[in-house]
């Protein structure tokens, strides 16, 4: 019996630090798996060629848009800031981008507001475009990026006057509604495509990638994230909202494929928000109701259709490889102005919310 009772003690002991060795080996495995995944999400995003890009380009409007280059840091990372409508005193618009894109990506809305007497200060944030950064770093890095910007914009007399209004989209929507956790004077946010949490769309994003086993992760996630952005990491947008009584307009198509509009979404948490200055617009017109669509006319919707038919046609033709030449020459055949036309509507509700927030 005793030789039987050692003998039971001996397995269980193997058992326990086999087990012990298996947490121990999860552990381990899941956080290098964890910020593959993470670091993946967010690499550098250089600016496309001109010449085979779509977008509206700067070179096409400089002549009556003139702007001024700044540079301004954003922790050790030297970022690239543009001020447009030097002479316009109504307001300073600051706009923080999308990711994968930079503050060019929206070109459109920029001329839209110089044209209403607003002065724009938009800039490309760590890891795209002009500015400095081995990658995006990770998806709280928009809203540290933007609160760099409005340290700089503070210490510009000129510029630390003017009433002042954030405007958002994407990864930079998330920004300009989490940004309110700093003591910064605004006057209105517009967040458009935005999400409460750097976690939420981060899991919902993972959980395209790896199933439900993306849960399994989350606690290696986050404090991924906490060793890469400290308090910041922790910030959701539904409390710095409700602690402020900023003016804000929260948009958000119901089809948006990139931002889930009733799961990660900011707009899904409208139960949540308290602040009675917040507004919101459910963007429900087909075509126009997803993530990069909201913006655009139906007839520049109808164009961009065009274009992708005809660019499909042009890559079969070349079996898929294409001539740099005969690609510079199909893009060049683009009417930029007319594929990147605002939708009226929807301008005239943020021209309208605007002229609210510096009313009041």
């Amino acid at each position: 019996m005793p030789n039987r009772s050692k003998q039971r003690k001996r397995v269980l002991t193997r058992v326990l630090i086999g087990l012990c060795i298996a947490v121990m080996l999860f552990i381990v495995i899941s956080f290098i798996v964890s910020k593959i995944v993470y670091d993946k999400q967010f690499p550098r995003y250089d600016r496309p060629d001109e010449n085979l890009s779509a977008q509206l380009r700067y070179s096409d409007m400089r002549t009556y848009y003139p702007r001024r280059l700044v540079q301004f840091p954003s922790g050790k990372t030297l970022l690239q800031g543009y001020l447009y409508g030097a002479e316009n005193s109504r307001g300073l618009m600051v706009i923080s981008h999308g990711i994968g894109g930079g503050a060019d990506s929206y070109l459109p809305q920029i001329k839209h507001f110089v044209d209403s007497g607003l002065r724009v200060f938009a800039y490309d944030c760590t890891g795209s475009y002009a500015s400095e950064g081995k990658s995006t770093k990770g998806f709280v890095q928009s809203v540290l990026d933007l609160h760099a910007a409005l340290v700089f914009i503070g210490t510009q007399a000129e510029l630390s006057q003017m009433p002042l209004l954030l405007f958002g989209h994407s990864w930079g929507g998330y920004a300009v509604a989490n940004v309110l956790h700093y003591p910064h004077e605004i006057r209105g946010v517009i967040s458009v495509s935005g999400v409460n949490t750097a976690m939420d769309i981060i899991v919902e994003q993972g959980k395209s990638l790896m199933g439900g086993f993306i849960y399994t992760q989350y606690p290696f996630l986050a404090l991924y994230q906490r060793f890469l952005f400290g308090d910041a990491a922790s910030f959701d947008a539904v409390s710095a909202i409700n602690a402020s009584d900023i003016p804000m307009l929260i948009i958000h198509g119901v089809s948006d494929e990139m931002v889930a509009f009733d799961k990660s979404a900011l707009i899904a948490q409208k139960d949540a928000i308290t602040n009675a200055n917040v507004r919101y617009v459910a963007a429900d017109t087909p075509g126009r109701d997803g993530h990069n669509n909201l913006f655009r006319t139906d007839a520049a919707i109808t164009y961009v259709n065009e274009i992708n038919e005809s660019y499909r046609a042009l890559f079969d033709s070349y079996d898929g490889t294409i001539p740099y030449e005969v690609n510079k020459r199909f893009y060049d055949g683009i009417d930029r102005n007319m594929l990147h036309e605002l939708e009226p509507d929807l301008m005239l509700v943020i021209d309208d919310f605007i002229e609210h927030a510096l009313r009041n």
